[in-house]
């Protein structure tokens, strides 16, 4: 008796750790910068601009290299681990796509200031939105808002309440509870984090064009989460079938994953 007493004691401990550390548990932000677009021979702007609740946040503008203009420009959500330092293969691949690419660290990430909440991302890209289309002055309808893992949730917010020219969804999960049950099953994840990052109960309200990119060997966002998110999703929508593990599949499918990219944009943006 008293060892099942114990048992239950220590869980209850357990489970207090783990609403009491939920936001640590969720985000693992990188602050040092381990490179720059230069580093990719990229020209790139250093931004510096407010959340909407004020918080300072730093970005990269890098533009694209064609005679006749970018064909879109990217607003980049990345995932939940580094920074944008650690997304320049990405930024390479849109470059050589002939788009331009706005990304950005949530608060708490890189140079931004801050502490990371789910209600403070998307306070971020709200801030990211109104650089990107007031300052920068890009029409709404030729932005293309990218979000991988963590950042899909992020991008699917601002697509539901911007309405851009398209939406990626890379590797991303339905809700952070469905993520969460699957990967701590002894843990009433739905209890601690709720509803958060509901990517999947947003897709309702987007009408852009909507591309869902998702790998079955995806170790940390299960391919059954890309498939729930693309039967969510409204017209027009496309699927891209990856390959790979989460941090690497897009790199080592090479031309496939870039052609996947490409059609896209040719679909959405009629270039």
């Amino acid at each position: 008796m008293r060892f099942l007493l114990l048992i239950g004691v220590g869980y209850a401990a357990v489970l207090l750790l783990a609403f009491l550390l939920s936001d640590s548990l969720i985000f693992f932000p990188g602050r040092e910068l381990w490179a720059t677009p230069e580093s990719r021979g990229l020209v790139f702007e250093e931004v510096s601009f407010e959340a909407a609740d004020g918080t300072l946040l730093h970005g990269w503008f890098v533009p694209a290299e064609r005679d006749d203009g970018d064909r879109a420009t990217v607003l980049f959500c990345h995932g939940n681990a580094g920074n944008i330092s650690h997304r320049l293969d990405s930024i390479e691949i849109f470059h050589r796509l002939g788009l331009s690419v706005f990304i950005f660290d949530y608060r708490g990430y890189g140079r931004s200031e801050g502490t990371p909440t789910e209600r403070g991302l998307y306070s971020d890209v709200d801030g990211a939105w109104k650089w990107l289309t007031g300052k920068h002055e890009v029409p709404p309808d030729r932005v293309l808002l990218f979000g991988r893992s963590l950042g899909g949730a992020v991008a699917a917010y601002a697509a539901e309440k911007f309405s851009p020219g398209g939406l990626i969804l890379e590797s991303t999960f339905t809700d952070l509870a469905s993520l969460g049950q699957g990967h701590y099953f002894f843990l009433p994840v739905r209890l601690i984090v709720g509803e958060a990052f509901n990517t999947i109960g947003r897709l309702g309200g987007i009408s852009c064009p909507i591309l869902v990119a998702s790998s079955p060997d995806d170790e940390v966002v299960p391919g059954r989460h890309g498939k729930a998110l693309f039967r969510a999703a409204r017209e027009p929508k496309s699927f891209l079938a990856m390959t790979g593990d989460h941090n690497l599949g897009f790199l080592d499918m090479g031309r496939a994953y870039i052609d996947g990219l490409d059609a896209f944009v040719e679909s959405a943006f009629g270039e």
